[in-house]
């Protein structure tokens, strides 16, 4: 953990000097007072040396810190994180999966909170889920005694936000999507909606945080036009943001976004690498000045594709012009007549609600 990062995470859990940790089992494991004594040694006085440190942790001077191993199972992860738990997987976390198998356990503890009114679990993960993910992994496969090494703090849904965003800051694997999305989230059940509170709170600067919550509000018809949602970058898609305050745009944006979509599914279906991202934002952007289905270097791509039985392609709206609109009917599609007819009436409909439909 970088060193800004760890200073965070101390002044945040309101840590002083924490004395050192060992672990046993899978019981918590304090700080022994010993560690609280004196660099030098009174000779002969190894038993003053004890009530020295003793008295020192009854004044407050040190602040004992508690660490557990615990069974990860009996550990959920804190829904406010902005980390897709669901999207970790063996080659996201295969370092860190590595590095705990060649030093022989986690060594840089979790930060969890106890929880109430969950029989399945006792505790939750504020920051530290990979570590828990790779952990859960290990115990799966061949090292069914890695436990989950874990620092206990008492603190509420905001500092644990807080707690949890400076981490994910530091991760590249956290898109500026789910931030963006936890950001709003948290600006509702946190700081009632005072973006300048919470701007404040982050230590973030208000216009940067303006902008990440203008990404969140990106309707999902539109992130699904891309490959992953983790392809949705900051600034550029700020400026599709922007682009959708315009309710006429608006309207033809989604309309193509639908279309990407589609055929996105089609090419993932047929075994084809889907369209970069680079060239969804630019078709988007693009739609609402009549340009959509311009690919990269000027390359025409179909309009959309519709699949038919077993997502394959069916019917492919070609092109889309004043002389009219050329469809193409697939063989193969794995569809009789009717349905191939009812797939020409949903692409002309969409062309209609697009407002580039040749119906009059």
């Amino acid at each position: 953990m970088a060193r800004k990062q760890s200073d965070y995470l101390a002044a945040l859990l309101s840590d002083d000097e924490p004395a050192e940790t060992r672990s046993a089992g899978a019981e918590p494991v304090s700080a022994p007072a010993a560690a609280a004594a004196p660099a030098e040694r009174v000779r002969g006085g190894t038993l003053l040396g004890r009530e020295n440190a003793l008295a020192r942790v009854a004044s407050g001077e040190v602040r004992q810190v508690t660490q557990l191993l615990l069974d990860p199972a009996r550990v959920r992860p804190w829904a406010g994180n902005a980390r897709s738990y669901a999207h970790l997987s063996q080659e996201s976390c295969a370092e860190l999966i590595d590095s705990i198998i060649a030093e022989g356990g986690q060594k840089v503890p979790a930060i969890v909170r106890r929880i109430q009114g969950d029989p399945a679990h006792d505790y939750e993960v504020i920051a530290g889920t990979r570590r828990h993910w790779a952990v859960s992994w290990l115990r799966a496969h061949s090292y069914p005694d890695m436990q989950f090494l874990a620092q206990v703090a008492q603190i509420d849904d905001e500092a644990a936000f807080r707690l949890a965003d400076i981490e994910n800051r530091a991760r590249k694997d956290v898109s500026d999507l789910e931030r963006a999305r936890n950001y709003a989230q948290a600006l509702h059940d946190h700081y009632g909606g005072h973006l300048t509170r919470m701007a404040e709170r982050l230590k973030l600067s208000k216009g940067w945080l303006s902008k990440m919550l203008k990404v969140a509000a990106l309707p999902d018809a539109v992130i699904a036009a891309f490959a992953s949602p983790a392809d949705v970058a900051l600034k550029p898609a700020y400026a599709l943001a922007q682009a959708l305050d315009d309710r006429t745009k608006a309207a033809v944006i989604l309309g193509e976004a639908r279309a990407i979509a589609q055929h996105q599914n089609v090419r993932r279906a047929g075994g084809e690498a889907p369209f970069p991202a680079a060239d969804v934002l630019s078709r988007l952007l693009a739609a609402p000045h009549g340009q959509s289905g311009q690919g990269k270097a000027g390359q025409k791509e179909p309009v959309r594709t519709y699949a038919g039985a077993m997502n394959r392609p069916a019917v492919t709206v070609r092109t889309v012009n004043r002389q009219g609109v050329t469809l193409q009917l697939h063989a193969g599609s794995g569809l009789d007549a009717q349905g191939l007819v009812e797939l020409v009436a949903a692409a002309l409909k969409d062309l209609e609600d697009q407002g580039q439909g040749v119906l009059r």
